[in-house]
């Protein structure tokens, strides 16, 4: 009776550590990184009509900005930035008028939003506005003219390593209170939002911090709805365990030879009814770390009964292409396969099913995804 209440709260520990896990980890990435950026831009009005007009692209902006994201998906950023607007050649009366501007900025991590994870671990996306301040300099004509603005842009990222992404960013800002042309030759007539400007940027996210992952890739799951299925599970154990020392008592008082569950039959269920299962990441063939107690338990059982079989059905979830599933749900079973031959288990007691996609699980949560790739076992 001790051994099998002990082994009752042991797969009970197992899975609230596996779900607390998750909960830990999901803050368990860094939040600050710091943007650099540098390349074109196009000032689009107010001009001075008909000498006047900028370069289709003016080189000479950058961008400096601080980022802080308040989760994975959300988050804030201070940027500072610089334009240099010059004329179009051969169509322009010269000039050479400076952009200076500082931004406070709203990011949604589109990535995260739309699920880029699915199929990427290294193409992002970030959307970014907010409102800010500039002032339009022009040396030659005294212009010191200072504006309000809007900003709103999209940044495409190319995740280089944990601590770098390569980033493309397209930029559009309109100014208020703009009282002189980009020019800087002419009063502009119209103080409402009359200025439009343009930019295009190349440069680097790079991310601060002492944990491995930045939010922009850490994929959390907010859905609660899904570990119903592990609550169930847990719920299922402790009944068991309260009925087991409640059948020993009436054996023991009335000396009736009622068959009841053996040690090694209570985990042999426990196996079958999916209590013991190997979990893995996404697209990953390697088993998760959490997943090597349930190995354990079912390498133990096959230890203490020679005669024993069992069949490793592989999983996956329902992300991807049918064929790519049932490949990967075959390599994940023969990996867990290899572990247990490489413990002493013969490979003829062991059987491999590839069950490719579990359908039986729902695709549009995170959590249920991430309980669909598995490998279960069923002894024989």
């Amino acid at each position: 009776m001790k051994k099998i209440v002990m082994t009752l709260a042991f797969a009970l520990s197992i899975m609230y550590a596996e779900a607390q896990t998750e909960t830990k980890t999901s803050d368990n990435y860094n939040k600050w990184s710091i943007e650099l950026a540098g390349g074109f831009n196009k000032a689009q009005r107010p001009f001075a009509s008909g000498n006047y007009y900028s370069s289709r692209i003016s080189p000479f902006t950058t961008d400096l900005g601080v980022r802080y994201m308040l989760n994975n998906k959300f988050g804030l950023k201070a940027d500072f930035g610089y334009n240099s607007l010059t004329e179009q050649k051969n169509s322009s009366l010269p000039f050479d008028s400076k952009y200076y501007r500082v931004d406070l900025q709203g990011v949604a991590n589109l990535g995260r939003i739309m699920n880029f994870e699915t199929w990427t671990n290294t193409f992002g996306l970030l959307a970014h506005a907010g409102f800010g301040v500039g002032q339009l300099e022009n040396k030659d004509y005294n212009v010191k003219d200072k504006v309000g603005n809007l900003i709103a842009g999209l940044t495409g990222q190319i995740r280089l390593t944990n601590r770098v992404a390569l980033t493309g960013d397209v930029t559009t800002m309109l100014n208020a209170f703009q009282d002189h042309t980009f020019d800087g030759t002419a009063m502009n007539a119209n103080r409402g939002f009359s200025g439009l400007l343009f930019n295009g940027t190349i440069g680097l996210n790079v991310y601060l911090g002492k944990n491995a992952k930045h939010a922009d890739w850490t994929v959390t799951s907010n859905d609660n709805g899904d570990i119903t299925a592990l609550e169930k599970k847990v719920a299922d154990l402790e009944s068991q365990v309260k009925k087991i020392p409640a059948q020993k008592e009436v054996i023991v008082e009335k000396q009736v030879g009622t068959p009841q569950l053996t040690n090694d039959e209570l985990i042999k269920r426990m196996i079958n009814d999916k209590y013991y299962s190997v979990y893995f990441d996404f697209n990953k063939t390697t088993p998760i770390e959490n997943s090597t107690a349930a190995i354990d338990v079912v390498l133990t059982y096959l230890r203490k009964n020679p005669s024993a079989s069992l069949d490793l059905i592989g999983n996956a979830d329902q992300v991807g292409k049918s064929d790519y599933n049932q490949k990967l749900s075959n390599t994940r079973a023969n990996n867990v396969k290899t572990i247990l031959e490489k413990a002493g288990i013969a490979s003829s007691r062991l059987n491999v099913i590839a069950n490719g996609a579990d359908t039986s699980i729902q695709k549009d949560s995170d959590e249920a995804r991430r309980l669909a790739r598995r490998v279960i076992f069923i002894v024989k």
